[in-house]
């Protein structure tokens, strides 16, 4: 059987005040991790705008990607569709068939007075 000697009341006080640091220690330590979470370079707002702007480019990152893939479409589109290349011909260049008649319509002058004349 062991005995264990009586500390005393210094002991006693000493590691009240001990505890009672490190108590303190604590609550400082928990109040500093708390405004660290919410503020500082690496914060949670910090964190939340950087989520915010990386959802953004996900999505803008994925509309580039169909666009992509009709620009590849149209691509193939015109290596191989003569009715595409036709088409594009026609409007782009102002092409017509042999055969063909083209109507070009001119503005009417007294319509253009009205809308330079009204305020």
């Amino acid at each position: 059987m062991i005995i264990k000697q009586n500390r005393g009341r210094q002991w006693l006080e000493w590691r009240q005040r001990v505890l009672i640091v490190m108590q303190v220690i604590g609550a400082g330590g928990c109040v500093w991790l708390f405004l660290a979470l919410f503020s500082g370079e690496m914060g949670l707002m910090r964190y939340l705008s950087m989520r915010d702007h990386a959802k953004n480019l996900e999505q803008e990152l994925s509309a580039l990607r169909r666009g992509n893939a009709a620009l590849q479409r149209d691509i193939t589109r015109l290596q191989h569709d003569p009715a595409k290349i036709e088409q594009l011909a026609r409007e782009q260049l102002g092409y017509v068939r042999k055969g063909e008649t083209v109507y070009q319509l001119a503005p009417d002058p007294a319509k253009n007075q009205e809308l330079f004349s009204k305020p």
